[in-house]
């Protein structure tokens, strides 16, 4: 009689206990919104005004020197890129083929203890990163490339990719654990080797998860800032061809934490900061735009191939 009782009596509770979980995800879901809203208003009210008070044409100046209001973006632009591009280019081999080996080749032993490793690689503090690049880093390959000086874009990319290259591994190895093992199978069964299994089938069927991991370590990439600060010599300076790779710059992010603090509420350069700061905003916004298309397309694919 009791035991007819009880699933009566806890419906009724696991009812309610599950509206309270679907309202409260429900909140947090608006509030997110609500909160990069708000964020992106603010972002504009501060920064439009920055485009009626300084002449468009010298935005894209090549001189960033605010003292006598010369507010050029171009090399804080290009700074930005020439790191970005530069610990791409570095981050996405070696993250890539990291995944791969911890997921496809490594023993077990070796995948639990590369794995935690690479999370705790992925919790240092970008200070902490900063201080082993003005230390170690930057005198190293200023001896080792003769060098005027070590902090350079170099020194900087290397810096990001060291940042980035977890975040790839970690999103990149679950992407290619959740390939089902028939493919390996299937694979194997019309005789591929390997590699050919994991370069021609497995590879390509997580490719939608791949290519997320590689957005969102160029987001981090982007989105730096104390580590590329303390490293890169902080010179908004217009270089081009290889040696702007080996010669000091000055990124966005760069730029916003070094003169935020000293400038005035409301004045132009104030506006202009925050004019950079929107740019980096829709810079954000479009790697999170590719990340969606990318994966959103992979399972519009998959769904047609499944039916």
């Amino acid at each position: 009689m009791n035991n007819q009782k009880l699933p009566a009596l806890l419906a009724p509770q696991t009812n309610w206990s599950e509206r309270v979980t679907v309202a409260l995800v429900r909140v947090a879901g608006y509030l997110s919104i609500v909160f990069v809203s708000l964020i992106c208003l603010f972002l504009l009210r501060e920064g439009l005004p920055a485009l009626v008070n300084v002449p468009l044409l010298s935005l894209f100046g090549t001189t960033w020197y605010p003292i006598e209001a010369r507010f050029g973006l171009l090399p804080l632009l290009l700074g930005s890129l020439t790191v970005t591009i530069g610990a791409a280019c570095i981050a996405v081999p070696l993250g890539i083929g990291t995944a791969v080996y911890i997921s496809e080749i490594a023993p077990q032993w070796a995948k639990e203890t590369l794995k935690p490793l690479v999370e705790i690689l992925a919790g240092l503090p970008s200070v902490v990163l900063g201080f082993i690049g003005i230390l170690v880093l930057a005198p190293a390959l200023r001896r080792a490339l003769s060098l005027n000086t070590g902090m350079t874009a170099f020194t900087g990319a290397l810096l990001l990719a060291w940042a980035s290259i977890p975040t790839i591994v970690s999103v990149a190895e679950d992407a290619l654990n959740a390939v089902p093992r028939s493919y390996r199978e299937a694979s194997a069964a019309l005789g591929a080797t390997r590699w050919q299994t994991i370069w021609m089938v497995t590879v390509p069927a997580a490719r939608s998860g791949v290519l997320t991991g590689i957005m969102l370590g160029i987001g981090r990439v982007i989105g730096e800032t104390m580590a590329v600060m303390m490293v890169t010599g902080n010179a908004p300076v217009m270089a081009f061809g290889p040696s702007a790779l080996f010669s000091p710059v000055r990124t966005m992010t760069a730029t916003i934490a070094a003169e935020m603090g000293e400038v005035a509420k409301g004045s132009t350069h104030y506006q202009v900061l925050f004019l950079i700061g929107i740019v980096l905003f829709v810079f954000s916004l479009v790697i999170n735009l590719t990340v969606f298309y990318v994966g959103a397309r992979h399972a519009a694919r998959k769904q047609r191939l499944l039916s």
